[in-house]
């Protein structure tokens, strides 16, 4: 079959069955792994960076989570652009080139981690780089939701986003493993010793220990490779979905042009929200630099969008006139935006509060905080979570085509509000303990609550845009909705790591907590409530 499909219905069930449904899953079957790798590729900075302080980079804590925060907004910003990917370039062409990307800031990254004096800059242009891999979710999802039929997309959406969202966990529990050996010999350079005790998923790994921390960006190039050239020989441009794509090669060069338009606009927007120890002018607070950076790169992209694209975009802007288009980003910054910036924030999270006894000078009234012998290794546990999250996902996605995705969504709003609550608690009694390792149990458990109900969520939100949009509108909703709530991944290790500087991290739980309520009630006023627009229910 060509790879430009022509005829494309199927609502039509003969059509379905006859031929729409085999080509659906076969794009889908190459979807969940390129996404995978993205999510895995995005989100290695997560690890990374406990690793570089186990081995004694030369950066504080507050740069470690500057990485993540780096990674996070760009692969949030990116996403903006690849919402409109599909219809301007096409499924197949836009899937393999943003999967071939990928291989950039893998090599990168693992050539810069050999060498312990390379410049902190070096790793946050890598961290911008990696955002590609953010970015790639929105066209994923705009893509595989133009193959089904609306009674399937809720399963569909939800395998691809619940097993792509596998990614970070494969991260966290892949990288701790292969930094373990010198899998590639000779070209993979020579390994560091540890300075502090590190750990994997089997356990504690000692102080002394050689590791290659290197292959945490080469490992992604065993399988980039070949599955590039599997999305380019085998998925589809759906030409009723994309009708004006031209050559693949002029494709090729609108995915481009739109991520140079974005990754400038998050390039600049880190450069003056950053403080000036980590290389930025620190002169805008995040809550305005992250609004700036949304609205110039739509700006950008509306004014200097080339020949067709330019049409394209403006049809797609109006998404921004359908006020549910906001109401459903807000309730999937709920789910998903705390499903990635949990998975960004925790691993850190356990490395400061779990890592040091906190002690109180009751004289004085100062706190000191002293490595702790029975701390819990942040490689070993921070998967799990993640794990849970995107195990459920596609469950969430099941039950809502069932019973309707507003219910699903209320219920665990209503579960998060609780879990959040309590997270912060526990937080607060681990980070004013001389024994934090004694509230270890509650913490993990009650995060891995609150990656379960976002996961479920995820599925339920998705379904719930499928319901209320048309198709021609529900790619860019789910694109600009997923874009929008992927900055979580930004929002989450800012907030959590400003409030363990400032000796509060409870504050940060709090805050999530109150916006979860708030949410969950604008979820039950547009959708829930008797006399509801749109009821769904």
């Amino acid at each position: 079959m060509s790879v430009n499909i022509e005829k494309w219905d199927v609502e039509d069930q003969q059509f379905w069955e006859s031929t729409g449904k085999g080509i659906a899953y076969r794009n889908l079957w190459i979807s969940i792994p390129s996404l995978l790798l993205g999510f895995a590729v995005w989100m290695m900075w997560g690890i990374i960076t406990v690793q570089m302080l186990n081995l004694g980079f030369p950066f504080t804590q507050g740069d470690m989570f500057s990485l993540t925060a780096i990674a996070g907004l760009a692969g949030a910003t990116l996403r903006i652009p690849s919402s409109f990917f599909i219809r301007i370039a096409g499924g197949r062409n836009a899937i393999f080139l943003t999967t071939a990307l990928l291989m950039i800031p893998a090599l990168g990254t693992g050539i810069a981690l050999q060498d312990k004096t390379t410049p902190l800059w070096v790793f946050q242009l890598l961290a911008l780089l990696s955002g590609i891999g953010g970015g790639n979710f929105a066209c994923s999802m705009s893509n595989i939701s133009t193959f089904f039929p609306k009674r399937l997309q809720g399963t569909a959406l939800g395998l691809n986003a619940g097993l792509g969202n596998f990614g970070v966990t494969t991260m966290q529990i892949l990288i701790p493993l292969v930094m373990t050996a010198g899998i590639f010999g000779a070209l993979g350079g020579e390994p560091m010793t540890l300075v502090k005790d590190s750990g994997w998923i089997f356990g504690k790994i000692v102080a002394g220990t050689p590791t290659f921390i290197q292959n945490a960006g080469f490992v992604w190039l065993l399988a980039l490779v070949p599955l590039a050239f599997l999305g380019f020989f085998g998925m589809n441009n759906l030409l009723p979905i994309s009708p004006s794509i031209g050559s693949t090669l002029g494709a090729f060069i609108k995915v481009l042009w739109l991520y140079g338009l974005a990754a400038v606009t998050a390039g600049v927007g880190l450069y003056v929200y950053l403080p000036k120890a980590a290389g930025g002018l620190g002169v805008l607070n995040m809550w305005v630099a992250l609004p700036l950076i949304i609205v110039g790169t739509l700006l950008l992209m509306r004014l200097f969008a080339i020949g067709e694209m330019k049409a394209g975009i403006q049809k797609q802007f109006a998404i921004f006139k359908n006020k549910h288009t906001w109401s459903m980003t807000a309730l999937y910054v709920v789910t998903f935006g705390s499903f990635i910036g949990f998975s960004a924030a925790v691993p850190l999270s356990i490395t400061v509060i779990f890592g040091d006894k906190h002690i109180l000078d009751a004289a004085t009234g100062v706190w000191s905080h002293v490595k702790n012998p029975a701390a819990p290794s942040a490689l070993t546990y921070a998967w799990i979570g993640p794990f849970v999250g995107a195990l459920i996902r596609p469950v969430g996605g099941w039950i809502s085509d069932k019973v309707g995705g507003s219910i699903v969504t209320q219920i665990i709003s209503a579960v998060m509000v609780a879990a959040s609550a309590y997270a912060g608690y526990v937080m607060m009694q681990a980070y004013h303990s001389a024994t934090p390792e004694a509230y270890f149990s509650q913490f993990m458990i009650t995060f891995v609550v609150l990656f379960a109900a976002s996961g479920i969520g995820n599925g339920s939100t998705f379904r719930t845009v499928g319901v209320i949009f048309d198709r021609n509108q529900a790619g860019p909703v789910l694109g600009w909705t997923s874009a929008v709530a992927a900055y979580g991944s930004f929002i989450a290790p800012v907030v959590i790591g400003g409030q363990l500087k400032a000796g509060a991290p409870e504050m940060a739980m709090y805050g999530f907590a109150v916006f979860y309520a708030l949410c969950l009630i604008l979820n039950w006023w547009f959708y829930l409530r008797r006399g509801s627009e749109i009821r769904n229910p």
